[in-house]
């Protein structure tokens, strides 16, 4: 799901709820955590266990199919993944899902994901999230497609565009700093483009200043997924 969203240069890795084995007493196989990372969740609830260990199995996966050999995961300031030397990436989990996704530095400057259940946002959410030309596309969207839950896809369209953006600053982007469009592919009802005017100075990549990031979305096995990825050498 996530890869289809993703340029050739990026190798993702996701996993499902029911990709994991059962144990021989009825527990979940999941992948070990080095023990740096085992320290982080020593007394973590079985919710944030699962999702912490399934999705670094994910990320390494996917450092083995770069060629770089699989190590821990820890997070850095504001708690994002510090990936290895020459790497970028992002990760990504829900409830029954999670990924990750990785490139080399030399192809992208930067990336996002982001996977939410494909249910509205709580009452109260969208009116915190969404800036009112925002607001006012989604209600245009919403008529014409009332399968899709545009609220819910905007929501994780501002994480996947938060994720590429913080690598790059080391600074915090509120969700009112950008201005996300979203549009259907032609012929198709549950994916498409999105794109994001940064409303503050972009961040600068080879020299150039970036003003806005683009993306990819889609709906399928009851989730919203999203990614933004940021080229080399773009204007």
């Amino acid at each position: 799901m996530i890869e289809e969203l993703l340029p050739e240069s990026v190798v993702a890795v996701e996993a499902h709820a029911d990709d994991h084995a059962e144990g021989t007493r009825g527990t979940t196989r999941y992948p070990e955590l080095y023990p740096e990372e085992e320290a982080l969740i020593a007394r973590a609830v079985e919710k944030r266990r699962r999702e912490f260990t399934v999705v670094r199995g994910c990320a390494r996966r996917a450092m083995e199919k770069l060629g770089v050999p699989p190590q821990a995961l820890l997070p850095g300031e504001r708690g994002a993944p510090r990936w290895p030397a020459g790497l970028v990436g992002s990760m990504t989990h829900c409830e029954g899902y999670a990924a990750a996704a990785l490139a080399r530095a030399v192809d992208l400057a930067s990336l996002g994901i982001d996977a939410e259940p494909h249910q509205p946002l709580p009452e109260g959410v969208l009116s915190s999230v969404a800036l009112p030309d925002e607001d006012r596309r989604l209600r245009v969207l919403a008529g014409e497609h009332p399968l899709i839950h545009w609220d819910r896809l905007l929501f994780s369209a501002k994480e996947s565009v938060y994720k590429a953006w913080f690598p790059l600053t080391g600074k915090w982007l509120d969700f009112a700093e950008a201005d996300i469009e979203v549009f259907m592919d032609p012929g198709h009802t549950m994916s498409g483009g999105l794109r994001a005017g940064l409303l503050v100075p972009g961040p600068v990549v080879d020299g150039r200043r970036v003003g806005r990031f683009e993306g990819r979305w889609r709906v399928s096995r009851g989730l919203v997924a999203t990614s933004v990825t940021v080229p080399r050498g773009q204007g």
